[in-house]
């Protein structure tokens, strides 16, 4: 705990009145609910049984419908600004630096590390996987996401730039995207990398398509509301409830995703819209310091945490842990082992792990 708190002293960054607090806060609890399934799946993949923890299992389908459009929305809201200030060559250049880049280092590291031990590991990967990494990257495991904030950041930005697609044209475009994919699931169609390109362009518009409301100082009252929070939250109760009820019945994380996009459309919103009202309010009362840390570090976890979480895991059954120690330690070491790793490469001068350029704060440009 002391340790954290020496770290935490040292993002002083965090407590500028220039930074928004609301999206380290969002990022925190996008990222824990990663980490959740991240855990989970580890263990399940691993041979644990969890017969006599059902919540566990259930809550990793309950809160499973929300967690990643949430990362595009969030990432979605501040494309503009950032596009004013770069311009798009710079802009792209940038999500090279900060997504593309630490994606395939992390990427072939983490493929690399299986390869070599899949023979003590519950993973069987073998060398082309490294060409999956960017063909394919879901088949490799969690990097499909950057892979495709990359790619859909780009594709916004050519388009908002190049072709003048205002932000309601764009809305429409991720719409005939989301449109489309599910005509090519009902066809039992795969196209690698582009059905998520195709499944998340939208999410990423409809931040866009928000953000100077959002963004507004004097709209925080709206959003760090109690009103709005108690309106939501059993609106999110009651969507969640039967979204992992009908998942259950048809025995599928990816039943009402696949085969009721619309459906899951207003799962994602609902749960986008509590995680952004909870963000703000913690950010309005300034409570748990850590979770802007954590959210603050978001893609550093992403990156490292299979990794570390695997390294612990692996430990752990030496030692002969309860199954629900299990579970709870291998969140902790996703969350917490990536911050501590990260500060101390960058301690070593091995900033190269996460940019291609070393920057004069990476702290602060190194982030989804």
């Amino acid at each position: 705990m002391f340790g954290l708190m020496k770290l935490s002293a040292t993002y002083s960054q965090l407590l500028d009145n220039k930074r928004q607090s609301w999206i380290d806060y969002d990022r925190g609890i996008s990222i824990i609910l990663v980490t959740y399934r991240h855990a989970y799946e580890m263990l399940l993949n691993a041979g644990l049984n969890f017969d006599r923890f059902p919540m566990i299992g259930y809550m990793n389908v309950f809160l499973f419908g929300f967690r990643m459009p949430l990362f595009f929305i969030t990432s979605g809201i501040f494309l503009s600004s950032s596009l004013e200030k770069k311009g798009l060559k710079s802009y792209n250049f940038s999500r090279f630096q900060n997504i593309l880049y630490p994606m395939l280092v992390w990427g072939i590291l983490q493929i690399g590390l299986q390869v070599a031990f899949s023979g003590y590991t519950s993973f069987s990967h073998q060398s082309l996987d490294f060409l999956w990494l960017i063909v394919d990257p879901r088949r490799t495991g969690q990097f499909w996401y950057l892979h495709t904030l990359f790619f859909v950041g780009m594709m916004y930005a050519v388009l908002k730039t190049k072709f003048r697609f205002s932000t309601g044209m764009q809305v429409a475009v991720g719409m005939a995207m989301y449109g489309c994919l599910a005509l090519i699931r009902k066809n039992g169609i795969y196209l690698g990398f582009l059905m998520d390109i195709l499944q998340y362009y939208v999410f990423f518009a409809l931040g866009d398509l928000v953000s100077n409301t959002i963004r507004k100082k004097e709209n925080t009252r709206y959003f760090a509301s109690f009103v709005l929070f108690f309106f939501l939250l059993p609106v999110f109760l009651l969507v969640q409830y039967n979204f992992a009820a009908i998942n259950i019945q048809q025995g599928s994380n990816y039943f009402i995703e696949h085969k009721l996009p619309l459906l899951f459309v207003v799962v994602a919103l609902v749960g986008c819209a509590l995680s952004i009202n909870i963000s703000f309010l913690l950010g309005k009362f300034n409570l748990l310091g850590y979770l802007r840390i954590i959210g603050f570090h978001s893609i550093h976890i992403y990156c490292m945490q299979i990794i570390l979480m695997a390294a612990t895991r692996k430990l752990l059954a030496i030692i002969g842990a309860p199954v629900q120690w299990v579970f709870v330690l291998l969140i902790i070491a996703g969350l917490m082992l990536p911050i501590l790793f990260y500060n101390l490469f960058m301690k070593m001068n091995c900033w190269w792990l996460f940019s291609p350029m070393k920057t004069r704060s990476a702290n602060s440009k190194i982030r989804p």
